[in-house]
């Protein structure tokens, strides 16, 4: 999760900056006690140098957000971020300075050490951002650092905003699209490259950080009919227009290139909640899968000696964006070469169960593999559950929003299995109150709400009538 390219990038600067923020922070505190080591030997400092230290490094996040160092525009100058560095760490020098006389400490401190650690500090600033310098001239000349737009709207109106957004630098239209073929092979330069359902495509192929929809001089009704098959693509959607014409779910504002843009459909994790998600993926993933290991050892017997037949059982489904992945299972059915491509559900006494797979099912044991899936970074341990493909294409023709499910990876275990949603969904209803709840998860996630589910997994999660 560290490698900033594996984000688009319109989420890498707000990461650089983050990170950026944190690592000033610890630059103040770790060149303290490192140099208070060089000129005593030890760690073991007086209390008083703990105060100095813990206010010197909330002062320096403080006066770094004051003086603007992470903006965007600040961090794309080098000289711009050593300057305001140089201010704000001034200021954090002085403020300490007025506390130290205040408390009347100075005379216990070595003032050798503080000059060392104010010069050093500075010092240690001026190499990160030459570092960080480097760093984004390598990113820029990659493309990393660029924009990659697709706009709807080859009209009139679309024309002129590919024109303004080829003023920026960094942004990269890779596409125009519409509802209707202009009858050209490019605009503006630019490859038309289809309607809006060849966009929902190929947003699975390429990577698309950002979708601008020109379409301001349409009408409502097909406006609308964009929008709805936009909403279950996981990318940033904004809406060009100067003026409002439409009733749109507008959440939040921002400028591409100059461009006022209106933010309709976003991405459900933002950079900083991916990070927080995979990290939490993969320490609670190695933790659960750790404890589990003596558990799916004995369940790996029995299902051995319980039939003929490979131990896993593996499956196709769809996965984040609606991109394929397979994931593993304890086998709980007998082994079929000759099986149903439709996939029907397992039901009540189904005769395909075997008698170890029923107790695996009924208490979600023969999922426990699927923390290798966690692991590899095809799942999460909390999400919306993937369905089979049979299942899934059928669902999706019925039930409206269904592929919005898709926004986010799959999980072991979901909002909707906790509230009793899981097992057979033999009626449309069943599954429309499913996907209401792993819509529910999708647009209110948090750390918080993870560890809710994963609580609740262990005392309401793991058994169910429902499940077969």
């Amino acid at each position: 999760m560290s490698d900033v390219r594996a984000f688009p990038a319109s989420d890498r600067t707000t990461l650089i900056a983050g990170l950026l923020r944190l690592t000033d922070i610890l630059l103040v505190v770790m060149i303290a006690y490192v140099l208070f080591w060089f000129h005593n030997d030890t760690l073991r400092a007086p209390h008083y140098y703990h105060q100095i230290i813990v206010l010197a490094a909330l002062l320096t996040a403080n006066f770094t957000h004051i003086a603007g160092i992470y903006r965007p525009a600040a961090l794309a100058s080098t000289s711009l971020q050593v300057v305001r560095l140089a201010v704000a760490w001034s200021m954090v020098g002085l403020s300490v300075l007025a506390f130290v006389f205040v408390t009347e400490i100075d005379g216990w401190l070595n003032h050798t050490w503080a000059m060392r650690w104010f010069f050093g500090v500075l010092l240690a600033f001026t190499v990160t951002r030459v570092v960080i310098w480097d760093r984004r001239r390598r990113m820029r000349r990659h493309g990393d650092l660029t924009i990659r737009i697709a706009l709807v709207g080859a009209r009139d109106l679309g024309r002129k905003v590919l024109e303004q957004l080829r003023q920026d630098p960094y942004v990269q239209v890779m596409g125009v699209f519409d509802t209707l073929d202009p009858g050209e092979t490019t605009i503006e330069g630019v490859p038309y490259r289809g309607s809006v359902k060849d966009l929902v495509r190929l947003v699975r192929k390429e990577r698309v950080d950002e979708i601008v929809i020109a379409m301001i001089d349409r009408s409502e009704e097909e406006v609308a009919s964009v929008l709805a098959k936009l909403r279950d693509v996981p990318i940033n959607t904004k809406f060009c227009a100067h003026t409002l014409r439409f009733n749109l779910p507008v959440r939040g504002y921002s400028t591409i290139g100059g461009l006022p843009l209106l933010h309709v459909f976003q991405r459900p994790l933002g950079a900083w909640g991916q990070v927080l998600k995979g990290v939490e993926d993969r320490v609670l993933g190695l933790i659960f899968l750790v404890l589990a290991l003596p558990v799916m050892a004995v369940i790996a017997l029995l299902v051995k000696l319980d039939s003929p037949g490979p131990v896993l059982f593996r499956q196709k489904r769809y996965g984040f964006n609606n991109n394929d992945i397979t994931i593993y299972k304890f086998r709980s059915m007998r082994n079929d070469t000759s099986s149903d491509p439709t996939v029907p559900q397992a039901q009540r006494n189904d005769p395909r169960v075997t008698r170890i797979g029923a107790f695996l099912r009924k208490s979600s044991l023969d999922e426990l593999p699927q923390l290798f899936n966690v692991l590899q970074g095809s799942m999460s341990l909390v999400g919306p559950r993937p369905h089979a493909v049979a299942h899934n294409e059928h669902y999706a023709a019925v039930i409206d929003g269904y592929l919005g499910r898709h926004r986010v990876k799959p999980g072991i275990t979901g909002w909707a299995q906790v509230n009793g949603y899981r097992g057979e969904t033999d009626t449309p209803e069943k599954m429309r109150m499913r996907v209401q709840y792993d819509l529910y998860y999708i647009d209110n996630w948090s750390l918080s709400l993870d560890l809710k589910i994963l609580l609740m997994t262990f005392f309401v999660g793991f058994v169910n009538r429902n499940a077969y």
